[in-house]
């Protein structure tokens, strides 16, 4: 065959080849390996010992457990979207973008190597997360498999709509020095708010509406119903897991996500100077 008129590679093999890229990358850079795996172990053992004691009602079950039940979403999130949100903004401006740009490299293909350095990263993360809570907090693993599929969907609903969203909102940042300080306010303020860093049964009614807007707690809600005893179900909003709602949400938001992140992604940057 001509090599002249050969065809060009798919999106997909395009996109698995940048995938593979992104992780070489990303493993090469030690300190961000480090504090990216680290940060929501961290934090679990943080408010795990601090708060280390029995729920009221509920016995054989402690305060800790359900932390490391829900600290799954926050390092799904602080990955998905603040790290790839700042990544992006990284490579925007430091002309990676615009190289690659001149490359047969499409914007979907991009988007399925950033999506797949996620999945890659959070499953390391989630791993340690669980790791932790089995070893200090006494965190049950799933017996059956209904709660590992559970955990399947909701691992890949959950990334792949937070990656989307970081990847849509790296277009409003202005710097990459400035996209850390930009993007983590509202991964921050989505904790508390979406039941990751309190209880959401003490949390305002009005708190609890605005956080059932976003993915976050609806993560949260769906990692707990697989990690903690059904009848801890009564502890949430609505008495129940809701699973079926928690699939249309975090489907909804991948959706919107897939939307907004091909209809803003800029190959350079815009600004006027």
């Amino acid at each position: 065959m001509n090599t002249l008129t050969a065809p060009l590679p798919s999106t997909l093999s395009l996109g698995i080849s940048r995938g593979f890229l992104e992780i070489k990358q990303f493993f090469r850079e030690k300190d961000a390996v480090i504090f990216t795996f680290t940060l929501p172990a961290f934090i679990l053992l943080m408010l795990g010992f601090i708060f280390d004691e029995p729920l009221d009602g509920f016995p054989g079950t402690t305060v800790s457990q359900i932390f490391a039940a829900s600290m799954i979403a926050y390092g799904i999130l602080s990955t998905a979207f603040l790290s790839i949100g700042t990544g992006i903004a990284t490579d925007r401006e430091d002309g990676t973008l615009k190289r690659l740009h001149g490359t047969p490299v499409t914007a979907s293909a991009y988007l399925i190597g950033k999506i797949m350095l996620v999945t890659v990263t959070t499953a390391a993360e989630i791993a340690l997360v669980l790791g932790v809570g089995v070893v200090v907090f006494d965190l049950q693993l799933p017996s059956d498999i209904g709660r590992w599929v559970t955990l399947g969907w909701l691992f890949a609903l959950s990334v792949i709509a937070c990656t989307l969203f970081g990847i849509a909102v790296s277009a409003m940042v202005r710097s990459a020095k400035g996209a850390a300080a930009v993007l983590n306010l509202p991964v921050l303020g989505l904790q508390f708010v979406s039941g990751i860093f309190v209880d959401i049964g003490s949390l305002p009614e009005t708190m609890v509406k605005i956080a059932s807007v976003f993915p976050v707690k609806w993560m949260g809600q769906g990692f707990r119903s697989v990690f903690l005893p059904d009848e801890l179900a009564a502890q949430e909003v609505a008495g129940q897991w809701e699973l079926g709602r928690v699939a249309l949400v975090l489907g909804a938001w991948c959706v919107a996500g897939l939307i907004l992140a091909l209809a803003t992604f800029r190959w350079n940057d815009r600004r006027t100077r």
